[in-house]
């Protein structure tokens, strides 16, 4: 380090949060309440000698700030951050710890693990009593100070309504890691998303959103790495507002915005799956990274009569304190950066219920939910709960307020052990495809409240859902005790990859069975991506550290796995042209005016409607589900009438095949099968039923009939069949 010259410091503002490059000079400002003293430490552009140190002395309301005039954008910094090493105060300062800036907008090099990055001695017997003053600066990555203009042009957000979204799931490296007609530079990173040939993938199969696992700066736990893996997911945030590294060809965040506004040109919305419950610093052994050693008694929720233990409702060893306002602050400038000046267009919150939490309880009018309710950015955009958390109470479905949406666990739940061939589930099962109105409708929401998916990047894949009853982490490293044990899978008669082609059919006929209920149900779908592709982890339903192919995509596509994509296309393409498989209000189950039948109607195979007794029976695996087209009574944008086909979905999870009555509600009444799952090559030609004859369904298959036009006539067909 070289203090040969010291620079200029002039006194600078405390806001904004973070280094600030104003054309001319870079403003820094660190909220730290209980710290003594403030150095800023520059580095040069390797990242391994630090040029210069300098002490941050203005502090206006408990944040430190200071101006540099002759500072740029490139320049590498970090923090040390003075004041008492007192775990059971809360307390732990070190100084001798080169600290990420918690509103770095960009993260350089990658942490590389010691002993040294752990405010304490390893190995000492009471961390609390001990104290490490090696330097780890050579270790640690760095901040970059950044220059944030960009030319946005003419972007603008896609605003999909809700009841129009269709979401998928993917990581940012797996997704193209593999991917042939991705340039090999590219693939894995940013601007691999933004390349043709993965624009016209999600374009043709008919998404409307793509929904990032973590790109908030994360890091690889060190036990991870000392077996030669990493955290591939990126569950482990330690920077809210710098772009993952890892992702980068170019080492600009020029490349994200590029991305986003490639996506939106090709009428795609961007949702970034979010992580402000807990940071990688972990509990009271882990290390000393950014806000532990910044203002730990702040930032951390710590046990109220024993300041050393953290509160930990995540699983993770902390969580983060929304009781301090600055800590609000920092999560909301962080999700407001995200929109104004990275144009995404909403969030998926990772355990949700931690942020919602007052004193111990999820509360659903907490501060956080407040704030984001009334915030005139935040409260436009799509915002997604994972309505959970470890703690005790932290189950919290169906309890968010108005303006979210949940990921629905019941629907996922319910729908599995329905095709698995569990019993006593039609009732539940008729709540969950038509929008769990028993979850959402009490507080005012619409259908598309529910976030409806089968499987998403936490558990089985759909190939492995069909393939496997047992879950398969070995190479985790964790002797298979990791992972979801209740997975309500089937492996649909052997464990894992077979040659038998009887499995193989019935495990192609189960995927398209699930796929298109999903696609078809009410409420908000989910795919995760390689789903529609034949994806396999192997039986693996824990990947979070698989950096490999076990995680990446495979785009060598056999020709069952084109069949099930071409499959998946029709069926969205099917619920993007009917608006009765994506209502944007609940169904009544009663006559709609100006309509001859009810908007829904739930009927057994003799073509009745199902009993009060018929619901509490466990044997029944069969339905039959009529949606009028009539008792749309929904308008579009201009205010102009929805009208609709009249449809008839059947539904078989048993074993043995049933003749299903088709019901008449009109005299001469003909029904055409446009889906049947039982068919592995699809319908060639529409098949016509007149009503009052049984359809076969075949056993473990589902199928979409859809009403006749033009009775008495030649006839022409609405649909081309799948």
């Amino acid at each position: 380090m070289s203090n040969e010259t010291q620079p200029i410091v002039w006194p600078g503002q405390p806001y904004p949060l973070g280094s600030t490059w104003d054309g001319e000079g870079v403003n820094f400002a660190l909220y730290s309440e209980h710290a003594e003293k403030v150095e800023l430490c520059l580095f040069d552009s390797s990242g391994k000698r630090e040029t210069l140190r300098v002490q941050i002395r203005e502090q206006t309301d408990m944040v430190w700030h200071g101006y540099l005039p002759e500072l740029r954008p490139g320049q590498l910094y970090g923090y040390r951050v003075y004041g008492p090493y007192a775990p059971e105060q809360g307390h732990r300062f070190n100084h001798h710890k080169l600290l990420l800036d918690p509103y770095g907008k960009q993260v350089q090099g990658a942490l590389r693990w010691s002993d040294a990055h752990f405010g304490y001695r390893v190995g000492h017997k009471q961390e609390d009593l001990s104290f490490d003053r090696r330097d780890d600066a050579i270790g640690m990555p760095k901040n970059r100070v950044i220059d944030s203009a960009f030319t946005w042009e003419s972007d603008t957000p896609p605003n999909i309504p809700w009841h129009d979204t269709l979401i998928y799931e993917l990581h940012v490296k797996g997704f193209t890691m593999c991917h042939p007609d991705v340039p090999a530079h590219l693939r894995g990173t940013y601007q691999g998303l933004a390349t043709a040939p993965v624009l016209e993938h999600l374009t043709r199969l008919g998404v409307t959103a793509i929904e990032l696992m973590p790109v908030h700066s994360f890091m690889d736990d060190r036990r991870l790495t000392e077996r030669g893996l990493r955290n591939y997911w990126g569950y482990n945030s330690i920077g809210f507002f710098a772009l993952e590294p890892r992702y980068l060809a170019t080492n600009s965040i020029y490349e994200f915005k590029t991305m986003v506004k490639t996506l939106h040109s090709a009428g795609l919305e961007v949702i970034l799956d979010v992580v402000y419950n807990h940071t990688v610093e972990g509990n009271h052994l882990g290390p000393t990274l950014s806000l532990k050693g910044i203002d730990n008694s702040s930032y951390y929720r710590l046990v109220a009569d024993n300041s050393r233990y953290y509160k930990d409702y995540t699983g993770t060893g902390n969580t983060l304190n929304m009781q301090h306002p600055r800590v609000l602050q920092l999560i909301m400038d962080s999700l407001r950066y995200w929109v104004l000046e990275m144009h995404v267009d909403g969030f998926r919150f990772d355990l949700a219920a931690t942020l919602a939490r007052e004193l111990h309880e999820v509360d659903r009018l907490g501060a956080f939910l407040d704030i984001i309710h009334q915030d005139p950015v935040l409260s436009q955009v799509k915002l997604i709960a994972e309505p959970w958390d470890l703690g005790e109470g932290g189950y919290q479905v169906g309890n968010f307020p108005v303006g979210w949406t949940e990921w629905n666990d019941r629907y996922r739940d319910t729908v599995r052990a329905y095709w698995k061939g569990d019993g006593g589930l039609l009732g539940d099962l008729a709540y969950r495809i038509t929008g769990s109105s028993d979850l959402y409708a009490h507080s005012g929401r619409r259908p598309y409240a529910s976030i409806n998916f089968i499987t998403s990047h936490d558990g089985f894949t759909l190939q492995d859902l069909v393939s496997y009853n047992e879950k398969h982490n070995e190479a985790n490293g964790e002797e298979n005790q990791d992972g979801n044990n209740n997975n309500l899978s089937w492996n649909c008669g052997a464990e894992g990859p077979t040659d038998d082609s009887n499995i193989q059919a019935l495990r192609a006929k189960q995927k398209r069975n699930m796929l298109a209920m999903l696609l078809l149900s009410q409420g908000v779908p989910m795919l995760y991506a390689g789903d529609a592709i034949g994806h396999t982890q192997l039986g693996n339903n824990n990947a979070y550290c698989q950096d490999n192919a076990t995680s990446w995509l495979n785009w060598n596509l056999q020709p069952q796995d084109r069949d099930l994509l071409a499959f998946v296309q029709r069926v969205i393409s099917l619920r993007k042209r009917h608006p009765v498989f994506h209502r944007r209000r609940f169904f009544q189950g009663r006559p709609i005016k100006g309509a001859s039948v009810k908007d829904v109607l739930w009927l057994n195979p003799g073509g009745n409607e199902v009993s009060e007794d018929e619901w509490r029976d466990p044997s029944l695996h069969c339905l039959g589900m009529f949606l009028s087209g009539e008792g749309v009574d929904e308008t579009d944008e201009r205010g102009r009438k929805l009208r609709d086909d009249n449809f008839l979905v059947l539904l078989n999870a048993h074993h043995e095949d049933v003749g299903f009555t088709l019901p008449a509600f009109r005299a001469g009444a003909r029904w055409s099968a446009w889906m049947d799952t039982s068919r592995e090559g699809g319908l060639r030609s529409l098949e016509t039923y007149d009503a009052g004859t049984p359809y076969p369904l075949q056993a473990r298959s589902m199928v979409v009939l859809l009403e006749r036009r033009g009775i008495g006539k030649k006839e022409e067909p609405n649909e081309a069949p799948l």
